[in-house]
């Protein structure tokens, strides 16, 4: 209706000037659009998806804005005990939906809404009774924000106006080649060098990377292009410093980039730009994680004494100032995954092993050591994992020694086959040649007698199943395929699923905390991928192209080797066909992408 329509046309423009827009996937043109129903006929199923989808943009994007009010509730309820309740929400009420009758992001209901937006509340008025149809008592856990993935950090630069769409791969490629952040999944996680890059550059240069410096370069950099500025003029200026207006006015008239970053140069001190503070410990010593040459690691003061005598004996460290305790931080460790309990882990007694003794046998010496999946002790060329009954602050010598010389020999069986106990992924088992059987605790690894074992093989393994445990958390349904999502937990950890597809948390992710956007993300991917392929698809076509070839080789009378041989060449034909026809020469595409390509 033309209540749903504005006085005038609306007009879209970008904040980059120059910001190349056509490399828009799709920019519809025109005045004259046909409605989904009257297409509907002759587009496939995925077609008018996607032509409901461009259409509903295109005329919400034309449309009135929504009205609504922002509401705050109180609700008072007696209880069937004559206790007085309270309950609150806030909210939202439309009172005119606007574009929302055409369009809603991430749904094509009008009575929807964004997740991360205000929930709808129903126009409600003070004193209105109400009737509880139903009570539901339900957690809520503030989500931190997701982190940044290629695609949310470009829609960020473009909202700044920093970059342009043809610079956008080089720069999420560059910072990944310079180690600032590493790629888990899709998202995009920072590194310690990260942190110690930006606080060199915000505590000397904060100028230089400050966000309206870098929008009005590239305004300049775009008024150059036109023909408006000097290039010469400008740079000379940027860099040597100008008072005539000409080039970036904070770094010209602080005498240019070249007196900025030569002259402040005495005054960065190396070792606090490399130190990030982590928190003080419970006896009231700093922990800092530091990037030095050979990569990040963790430093914490020494007590008093101990300080002044290492300051008195070795002097400085290696990047000045007393060493103190250190402990390398372990490759594809997130600075997020450095929690306290982690830190002390790693220090395990300083330098981030711990000795615990030789090896009687063979005199090496036994580490207690930390790594990326958790302490485990090492003896020369010999590691292995702590038990989950086990803490690094309080393993032996003797359980070390015993974790060594895992898989330990039970015996040897009447039949010659060695018994061996073992832990292994699924937990401790017993093993005698290829047959298995599960031991019900840790302990029996060590203790087990080889008649016990010999029992336990001898009787038949037992696949019971456990009842199916309930889902650690219901998620509500997916926005995309309305199919209800749920939380399990799985051989391999928690996992969410839809009944059809499924995808494993990734690092840092916890069930509580994963949000339903999150969820319907990665089933996303899984899906798009498709069914895993067969893996002995491949071999099969060559075994049938050996056999081609023999049964071509070969004579016979038989009429069924005949038909057989027959069968086979026609197949070899057609594989040799398929192997010398020329593959198509792809058309020559622009040097160019976006991520909406």
């Amino acid at each position: 209706g033309e209540r749903s329509v504005p006085p005038e046309p609306r007009r879209y423009t970008g904040k980059v000037k120059n910001a190349q827009e056509a490399h828009e996937a799709i920019r519809p043109a025109g005045d004259n659009f046909r409605t989904p129903g009257e297409v509907a006929k002759e587009l496939s199923a995925e077609e008018f998806k996607l032509y409901e989808l461009i259409w509903r943009r295109t005329i919400s994007s034309q449309m009135t804005d929504a009205v609504g009010s922002s509401v705050s509730v109180r609700i008072r309820a007696v209880s069937s005990a004559k206790e007085e309740a309270d309950f609150g929400a806030t909210g939202k009420t439309i009172t005119d939906p606007g574009f929302l009758r055409a369009y809603v992001e991430s749904s094509d209901d009008e009575n929807a809404e964004a997740e991360d937006a205000e929930r709808r509340l129903p126009t409600l008025v003070k004193d209105q009774p109400l009737t509880a149809d139903e009570l539901a008592a339900q957690g809520h856990h503030t989500q931190p924000p997701a982190r940044y993935t290629e695609a949310s950090l470009v829609k960020a630069l473009e909202e700044l106006g920093i970059g342009r769409p043809s610079t956008y791969a080089s720069i999420m490629q560059t910072i990944q080649d310079r180690g600032y952040v590493v790629k888990r999944g899709q998202a995009m996680i920072p590194s310690f060098l990260a942190f110690a890059v930006i606080g060199l550059m915000e505590r000397h240069y904060p100028r230089l990377i400050d966000y309206d410096f870098t929008a009005s370069m590239e305004n300049e950099l775009d008024e150059i292009a036109g023909g408006d500025h000097a290039a010469v003029d400008f740079l000379t200026s940027f860099y040597f410093g100008s008072t005539n207006g000409a080039g970036d006015q904070a770094i010209a008239h602080a005498g240019g980039l070249k007196k900025l970053v030569t002259e402040n140069l005495s005054e960065i001190d190396a070792r606090s730009v490399n130190s990030i503070p982590l928190f003080t410990d419970d006896e009231g010593r700093e922990v800092v994680v530091r990037v030095g040459r050979y990569g990040p690691y963790l430093q914490r003061a020494l007590p008093d004494e101990q300080q002044a005598q290492a300051q008195a004996a070795s002097g400085e460290g290696e990047e000045g100032g007393s060493q103190g305790d250190r402990a390398p931080i372990p490759e594809g460790l997130a600075p997020d995954e450095l929690t306290p309990e982690k830190v002390h882990e790693l220090f395990l007694g300083g330098g981030g092993e711990r000795k615990l003794g030789d090896d009687p046998s063979t005199g090496e010496p036994i580490l207690l050591k930390s790594g990326r999946y958790g302490p485990y002790v090492a003896s020369g060329e010999r590691k292995s994992s702590l038990l989950r009954s086990q803490s690094p602050d309080s393993l032996t010598l003797d359980q070390a020694l015993q974790l060594l010389r895992l898989p330990r020999l039970v015996g040897v069986a009447p039949d010659g086959a060695e018994v061996v106990a073992n832990n292994g992924r699924y937990g401790p088992y017993v093993k005698r040649g290829d047959d298995f059987r599960s031991l019900d605790s840790e302990d029996k690894m060590f203790t087990v007698t080889l008649d016990e074992a010999l029992a336990l093989l001898a009787a038949p393994k037992t696949r019971q199943r456990r009842a199916a445990a309930p889902p650690l958390r219901e998620m509500g349904n997916d926005p995309l395929t309305e199919k209800p999502l749920v939380i399990k937990d799985g051989r391999f950890g928690p996992y969410v699923t839809d009944g059809e597809f499924n995808a494993s948390l990734r690092r840092g992710q916890t069930p509580e905390e994963l949000t339903l956007e999150q969820a319907s993300e990665m089933l996303a991917e899984k899906r798009a991928k498709g069914p895993a392929p067969k893996k002995k698809a491949a071999p099969a076509k060559k075994t049938a192209a050996k056999k081609t070839t023999t049964a071509a080789k070969k004579t016979t009378t038989a009429a069924k080797k005949t038909t057989t041989a027959a069968k086979k060449t026609t197949a070899a034909k057609k594989t040799t066909a398929a192997k010398k026809a020329p593959a198509k020469k792809a058309a020559p595409r622009k040097a160019t992408s976006t991520p909406k390509e």
